[in-house]
């Protein structure tokens, strides 16, 4: 787990927590690493939890299916980042979604009973480690409730263009990349990938946008 130390020191769970503070702290949530292959199932619909999970190394993604099995994206977790935060939580509550590793990866995994209740060591930071899971958990609200901004758009233009500017915006600059490949963009903004990457060509056409891969240049405003 050394080596992932300076992943998990940026991650904001562990955020005014110091190096030293960090060690004991991973002790007391009963932490532990695991990897996972491409396309496995960490968390299925219907399971419950009191584990959240950190990605140290790849990627994982949120994924709903319907009856037919029409997939849709609701988010990419990358280094540093949680997931099941909420479903931990409240670990009567079912995951409504499947967590799938996108990459070889490895996680963290954490007891976050011990975050909710008294700390046995009386851990001075673990207060901080509380605060900061609550932003983590308002951080994913805030997130999903952008999804919902972004695929509310009528138009496929207006889905990406949303969608695009805020990750311009992130990223604090008009060239970034994104997580997604263009069957994954089309699942994510509930859109059909043949229409969407219609409308992208049609985009760098006008001098809207320009792109390679998942690397986007917002090169003006419409």
């Amino acid at each position: 787990m050394d080596d992932y130390l300076p992943v998990i020191s940026r991650s904001p769970l562990f955020k005014g927590i110091l190096g030293n503070e960090i060690e004991a702290m991973l002790q007391c949530l009963n932490a532990q690493t695991k990897s996972f292959k491409k396309g496995a199932y960490l968390f299925r619909v219907g399971e419950t939890t009191t584990t959240m999970g950190m990605v140290l190394e790849g990627s994982v993604r949120l994924e709903k299916e319907d009856y037919w099995g029409n997939r849709t994206i609701l988010a990419s977790i990358g280094p540093g980042q949680l997931f099941a935060e909420v479903y931990a939580c409240e670990p009567e509550l079912p995951f409504d979604l499947n967590v799938i590793a996108a990459k070889d990866s490895v996680i963290l995994l954490m007891d976050v009973r011990r975050v909710t209740t008294l700390c046995t060591s009386a851990c001075e930071f673990h207060t901080r480690l509380v605060r900061n899971l609550l932003a983590s958990v308002a951080k994913r609200a805030y997130t999903l409730t952008r999804k919902i901004e972004h695929t509310s758009k009528r138009s496929t233009r207006e889905k990406l263009l949303s969608y695009l500017s805020d990750q311009a915006e992130n990223a604090k600059s008009n060239t970034f990349s994104i997580p997604f490949n263009r069957q994954e963009l089309a699942d994510y903004l509930s859109v059909d990938r043949s229409a969407m990457s219609a409308e992208l060509s049609k985009m760098r056409k006008e001098g809207i946008v320009d792109f390679d891969k998942n690397r986007f240049t917002i090169c003006h405003t419409t």
